[in-house]
């Protein structure tokens, strides 16, 4: 069974080329368009991993990821952080709330890939 990673952000544009890189690698995607209409996803279904941007309308990056590591069944998701950020106090509060990994915009896929790879859950 194909493992599932969200991706979290407001920009289509990322979203799609996310989610293409990460089907052509066999993944199962879940697209949100920012952390409220992530956590509306979260229902219950098991969710191996997720990407999410920092700069976001209605809930931004750090928020969802604290709303996340509360929420029962998806504490211990890993979580990517992947923005235009790259200022080392942003890191520090993203790792604070549970970031594992930060990538910064723009990115390889094969980078993207390579963190997935090495934080994806069982």
């Amino acid at each position: 069974m194909a493992k599932t990673i969200m991706v979290v952000d407001d920009s289509a544009s990322i979203r799609q080329v996310m989610g293409l890189t990460l089907k052509k690698s066999g993944y199962d995607v879940i697209e949100a368009t920012d952390g409220r209409d992530a956590l509306s996803k979260l229902t219950g279904q098991k969710i191996n991993l997720i990407v999410c941007d920092l700069n976001m309308p209605n809930m931004d990056g750090i928020t969802f990821l604290k709303s996340l590591k509360s929420t029962d069944g998806y504490r211990f998701t890993p979580v990517v952080m992947l923005t235009t950020e790259s200022q080392e106090s942003k890191k520090q509060e993203g790792k604070a709330a549970g970031a594992r990994a930060w990538v910064v915009k723009p990115f390889k896929p094969e980078q993207m890939l390579d963190a997935v790879s090495k934080l994806m859950m069982p």
